[in-house]
């Protein structure tokens, strides 16, 4: 930030905006960098502070949030039923009530069966297959408590990155590099900043934030929530451990890095990403990127850009109305999908043959590259399009550790996992599609492998 500092300090004489504005930027943007990019250590692990109060909500609540959520999807489905067969007017003359709740068939058809899902999950009636801790019971009781958590913090605090000029600051700065790099806009840096050294799932949320207001194109959105995503440290080490590899956790995080860098300059360059139509969100009209004038800096024209936003920007009830709707947003519109979607995908996992037969064409492939026990790893390079940590309980018990080595650099690197990110991404408005997530996940997995095996055969 002393780079932010000594620009303010510079154009503050000779600039149109009062210190009024110059204040109305800084401090919401430096509360926003510290709450969602500063790594904090904190109980020996290393996360965020936005990640760390989640994590102390969840803590507290854990015992009450799976019967507040099911509360929660049973008023979504409510609100759509009114929606869709009654049509009452608070509902369809509010911009906000019908966005909400006025869904298509197949939303109100996944919204009434993550309703069903989480009610027979929560009572334990029913078959097994549905509310097992290996299915239903993994999202309601292990996944769906960090995500109320996130949605919460996240939906209130968000505005600080978006609405007072930090994204316009960043956006000028970085311009010339995101562009040819990474075929995104300049402002998209702090949106793969966050996913990155944040959480994926803020990133997500703060993507399909930046598509809704036009921000983004289709394409650019489709890939910043599919590329930019990371699994957290505290995750990767948890795969590391269960693998019984933690001593190998320097070059195996350095790996993952390179393997994520990798597919980010190809992915967006090929189908089905870069045939994404360079239009923004239905109804929104698209803000292009504008081009920084001859004779300006990256860093006064972003400065100008960032402190006409704050000018701009809607006051404290303003930013609180914004918080509040976009938690009820998320609560009600997106955990149903991430219900619905992640265990059908988990009963599909745990009780078919489906994975372990897609995983049979990638026998030859991990034979060539010379991985061990081949047979044994196939499925487990498709089985984490169900949920992350699969592949690492199926490969457990190989006996390689080259193979056990690859297996946990893929699990992490694959990033499309409908237990979680993937459910989020469909329930989201971004403009993917579950034909979309399948080729994203097994393109991804074909880039990373290769890799994977290099620094595999290096090291072992």
């Amino acid at each position: 930030m002393n780079s932010l500092s000594k620009t303010v300090e510079s154009s503050h004489e000779k600039s149109p905006f009062p210190m009024m504005i110059f204040l109305k930027f800084i401090i919401p943007s430096i509360i926003g960098i510290l709450l969602f990019m500063v790594p904090v250590k904190a109980n020996g692990e290393i996360t965020i502070p936005v990640a760390l109060i989640a994590s102390q909500i969840t803590t507290h609540l854990e015992t009450i949030i799976p019967t507040i959520t099911v509360i929660l999807i049973s008023l979504s489905v409510l609100g759509s039923i009114m929606a869709v067969l009654f049509k009452p007017s608070f509902i369809m003359e509010s911009s906000f009530l019908k966005n909400l709740f006025f869904v298509n068939k197949f939303w109100f058809i996944v919204r009434v069966m993550g309703m069903v899902i989480s009610i027979l999950t929560l009572t334990e009636i029913g078959p097994a297959w549905v509310s097992s801790e290996d299915t239903g019971g993994l999202l309601l009781y292990n996944l769906v408590p960090i995500l109320f958590s996130v949605f919460l913090l996240a939906g209130f605090l968000l505005p600080l990155l978006l609405n007072f000029g930090l994204l316009e600051f960043f956006g000028a700065l970085l311009m010339k590099v995101m562009r040819p790099v990474f075929t995104l806009p300049g402002r998209s840096s702090l949106d793969c900043i966050a996913s990155w050294v944040g959480d994926g799932t803020i990133g997500v949320i703060l993507t399909t934030k930046q598509y809704e207001e036009g921000f983004y194109t289709k394409r650019e959105a489709a890939v910043i929530a599919t590329t930019f995503s990371v699994v957290s440290i505290t995750f990767s080490i948890a795969i590391l451990s269960y693998l019984n590899l933690s001593q190998y956790f320097v070059p195996y995080y350095l790996t993952i890095l390179f393997i994520g860098l990798v597919a980010a300059l190809i992915m967006p360059r090929i189908p089905p990403l870069s045939r994404k139509p360079d239009t923004g969100y239905e109804n929104v009209e698209l803000k292009a990127e504008t081009p920084i004038p001859a004779g300006i800096t990256p860093a006064k024209w972003g400065l100008q850009k960032a402190l006409t936003k704050a000018r701009n920007s809607s006051g404290v009830a303003g930013t609180v109305k914004e918080g509040f709707q976009n938690v009820l947003d998320m609560w009600l519109g997106v955990l149903p999908a991430v219900i619905t979607i992640g265990t059908v995908a988990l009963i599909i996992a745990d009780y078919t043959p489906f994975f372990a037969i897609l995983g049979k064409p990638f026998e030859p492939i991990l034979a060539l590259l010379q991985i061990p026990e081949a047979a044994s790893a196939a499925q487990t390079m498709v089985v984490g399009f169900a949920d992350m940590f699969l592949p690492a309980v199926i490969g457990s018990g190989i006996e390689s550790e080259l193979t056990r080595f690859v297996i946990a650099c893929i699990s992490v690197t694959q990033l499309i996992y409908m237990s979680e990110l993937g459910g989020l991404l469909l329930g989201s408005k971004l403009p993917l599609n579950i034909k979309d997530l399948i080729l994203i996940f097994l393109i991804r997995t074909l880039i990373t492998l290769p890799i994977a095996a290099v620094v595999g055969h290096i090291l072992f």
